[in-house]
């Protein structure tokens, strides 16, 4: 099942539902969430009516209660690292590539810190500064390299703590898009320092309107073709395989002696290859980005 959040042009908002290959309005007094919590029994309980899907405006399906960000693909790390050197440190580019050539393996220094081998990693973004299906994002003042990073959403519905695998797959309510947008010229020297990302980082993300409910879905998230367009071109198209660890696994270490709560939203990290500074195009004011995950849909967001 899909779900999405809308509103109506008196902004009443209501939940729809894909059913029979159209959105209908369920008529419930409970939110998206409360809705991804229950069996799918319970839909058919409950009454439903046509849309004129003109009508309604899409909005966030949800706000988070707090947001994490994995890195769970060595590729995109050793990649994206890669990409930062061809890019900020030209001058190291040919040791690189000569290392790279002779040993036809990655360069020792561009692969994740030890610690990624060890456990899942991450960084806490701010979780108010979503914006979802249609919305613009300003170029914050202070970056010339504005990045996108493709990845795939999850949130939780029940609380977890020192949670089993198994008890994550139970607090998984659905899937989405996520699009992290990234300051990369910001991020670079924030990370330099120790700390962070920060500004490089906090100042706006995305996420889909559509949330594909938990059945529909956690059977294939390791296996989901993905493609990033920017103003109706396809830059790349890459697939959810080769996470180092899985996205259970991750929100379960999550929760290693910390308490997660309901309505927290965890990202995948970048899929490889789905970021420009991977794949050499980053954005501009006035560029049209969509990002696509199968079986969710679209992400489509203009950049002012």
């Amino acid at each position: 099942m899909k779900f999405k959040t809308v509103f109506d042009k008196a902004n009443h908002q209501f939940v729809l539902i894909e059913r029979n290959g159209e959105w209908q309005k369920i008529h419930t007094e409970s939110n998206l969430l409360e809705l991804l919590d229950k069996k799918e029994s319970a839909f058919l309980n409950f009454e439903y009516s046509k849309i004129q899907p003109e009508n309604y405006q899409d909005k966030i399906p949800f706000h988070p209660t707090a947001y994490r960000d994995f890195m769970l693909y060595e590729k995109h790390a050793i990649d994206a690292a890669r990409g930062f050197v061809k890019k900020y440190m030209p001058h190291l580019l040919p040791i690189v590539v000569t290392y790279e050539k002779i040993f036809r393996k990655p360069f020792p220094k561009l692969k994740p810190k030890k610690r990624f081998y060890k456990h899942p990693i991450y960084y806490m973004g701010n979780h108010l500064n979503f914006i979802s299906e249609g919305d613009s994002i300003n170029i914050p003042s202070y970056t010339k390299e504005l990045d996108y990073e493709l990845e795939l959403g999850v949130v939780i519905t029940k609380p977890l703590k020192n949670a089993s695998i198994e008890e994550v797959n139970d607090a998984i309510g659905g899937f989405l898009i996520l699009n992290d947008f990234s300051a990369r010229d910001v991020q670079l020297d924030e990370m330099k320092s120790g700390f962070g990302p920060m500004k490089a980082k906090n100042f706006g993300n995305s996420i889909s309107s559509v949330v594909t409910g938990k059945n529909e879905l956690i059977h294939k998230i390791d296996d989901l073709k993905v493609q990033v367009l920017i103003n109706d071109k396809t830059i790349v198209e890459s697939d959810t395989k080769g996470a180092f660890y899985s996205l259970q696994e991750a929100i379960a270490y999550a929760s290693w002696e910390e308490q997660l709560h309901p309505g927290e939203l965890f990202g995948s990290g970048t899929i490889p290859g789905c970021t420009g500074i991977e794949n050499g195009v980053m954005l501009h004011k006035g560029d049209t980005i969509t990002l696509q995950i199968e079986g969710i849909g679209a992400l489509t967001n203009k950049i002012n």
